[in-house]
């Protein structure tokens, strides 16, 4: 973290889980079931939903280790009353039983090189989708080096929608938490365009 910098607007909340399986496409009904209990969730300027952490894909389902984690990116200011709502609550997940443990907060880190492993794309056109980027970026102040990763498919309620990972590389210190903050793209609820640091280029097509 830069010494010159204030502290990001936004944290990141660390929640450990108890279960066994979910379906692979649960997004949809995780963020449903998280809207229940934070019904803020998706109107909070930057709030957001990671993919989970600590997962494995088995065809058809996703299995939960103990590493799994739950990650909300949240204002500084709803980090208090996201960890008091959901702490020790079981969410319906799907039918699958989901149970939180207690949250740790994670500060963000402004990295050189971010990276999103989705991003929603207007219609699934990659020159649409890097304009669209583009704009977003300068819309930010931000200056960096694009790099459009594998095109992907995500399953919600109104449909599959469209998207691509993507790197951000050559940030400097403010334009990089400018974009942690931010993130590019629309659907933050279902864990869209959030960034996190990354240390090679080389897993953005993976």
């Amino acid at each position: 973290m830069d010494d010159d910098l204030p502290p990001a607007r936004l944290v990141d909340l660390a929640f450990p889980l108890a279960g066994r399986v979910l379906p692979r496409d649960h997004r949809a009904a995780l963020s449903a079931a998280l809207l229940e209990r934070l019904p803020w969730l998706d109107q909070a300027p930057g709030a957001g939903l990671h993919r989970l952490h600590g997962v494995s894909q088995v065809g058809a389902q996703v299995l939960l280790s103990g590493r799994a984690r739950l990650l909300l990116r949240l204002p500084r200011e709803r980090a208090d009353d996201a960890s008091a709502a959901l702490a020790g609550a079981t969410l319906d997940v799907a039918g699958e039983a989901l149970r939180l443990g207690a949250a740790v907060t994670r500060e963000l880190l402004p990295h050189c090189t971010l990276y999103a492993h989705f991003v929603a794309a207007p219609d699934g056109d990659e020159a649409a989708f890097m304009t669209m980027v583009d704009a977003e970026l300068n819309a930010l102040g931000v200056a960096c080096r694009p790099v459009c990763g594998r095109r992907q498919s995500l399953q919600c309620d109104d449909g599959p929608l469209q998207g691509f990972s993507l790197m951000l590389d050559g940030l400097k210190p403010a334009d990089a938490l400018r974009v942690l903050e931010a993130g590019v793209g629309l659907r933050r609820a279902l864990g869209c365009g959030l960034f996190v640091p990354h240390r090679s280029a080389a897993a953005v097509g993976a």
